[in-house]
């Protein structure tokens, strides 16, 4: 995933799997002279919730002596979330907010020079989004949500997750022990999301069955192995904003345009 001269800019939420994620990075820098870390930060516009979350970003990366830098949506679509969601009136803001997330966090990257976007998905994580992909009817995209993407030849920034294989409870643990100051909150909109009732039965089965989630994500690894690996030939550039996309009109600007659109988050 990491080589040792890489710029890596590391996506920091505020909340516990983002600043471990950092926290471990940081201590494998200091080994790395010619390394580089930068956390970045979206600021998507959720009032009494990203505020706090932010300034323990912000704490936290002073503390260990790694630069933050931000970006509101507001900053890069003219919109916050909140006032997206008022506008239309969304039932699952969560989905329309993953796709503005992504484009923000890789425009951060890139303006900061970094050579891969670390991310701190977990293995819960993971197979939630698995199985959103099988219930939304698009199991191929399994094929482009690998723990480590290689850019399709630089058409997009390279992307790893270090905590891919590791239990949320697990690093939830490891942030206490250590320390870490996190947002324990979630997020206001949350529940609106498939993601949080998959969770919930991912979480029970668990408890009840063990290994349960490690089975799944083996399975998840399997499908992918055995999966085609997307090409840089199935992108275009939108036609709006001329960034990389599956399709004439990439997620984002339907979402500015309004139209409609499935995305899974």
């Amino acid at each position: 995933m990491l080589n040792w001269n890489d710029h890596v800019a590391v996506a920091v939420s505020g909340g516990k799997d983002s600043l471990a994620l950092l926290h471990i990075l940081k201590r494998l820098d200091v080994k790395f002279p010619r390394s580089r870390l930068t956390a970045i930060a979206v600021d998507e516009g959720v009032k009494g919730y990203r505020d706090e979350a932010l300034r323990i970003a912000q704490e936290s990366c002073e503390k260990i002596h790694v630069p933050l830098r931000t970006l509101s949506f507001k900053e890069l679509y003219g919109f916050s979330l909140d006032e997206l969601v008022a506008e239309r009136k969304l039932n699952f803001p969560c989905a329309v907010c993953g796709v503005l997330r992504r484009r923000a966090i890789a425009t951060l990257a890139e303006s900061v020079g970094a050579a891969k976007v670390a991310t701190a998905h977990n293995l819960d994580d993971e197979v939630q989004t698995f199985l959103l992909n099988i219930f939304h009817g698009d199991p191929w995209r399994i094929a482009r949500t690998a723990p480590a993407l290689s850019g399709l030849g630089g058409l997009f920034l390279k992307k790893v997750k270090p905590l891919c294989k590791i239990l949320e409870k697990e690093i939830a643990l490891y942030a206490y022990a250590s320390g870490i100051a996190f947002q324990n909150i979630t997020c206001p909109y949350a529940g609106s999301a498939l993601r949080n009732d998959l969770r919930r039965a991912l979480d029970l089965m668990e408890e009840r069955h063990p290994g349960a989630k490690y089975m799944a994500s083996n399975s998840m690894e399997t499908l992918r192995r055995n999966m085609s690996k997307p090409d840089r030939k199935d992108f275009r550039r939108c036609k709006i904003c001329r960034s990389p996309s599956a399709r004439e009109l990439c997620s984002v600007c339907k979402i500015i345009s309004r139209t409609p659109l499935q995305v899974t988050t």
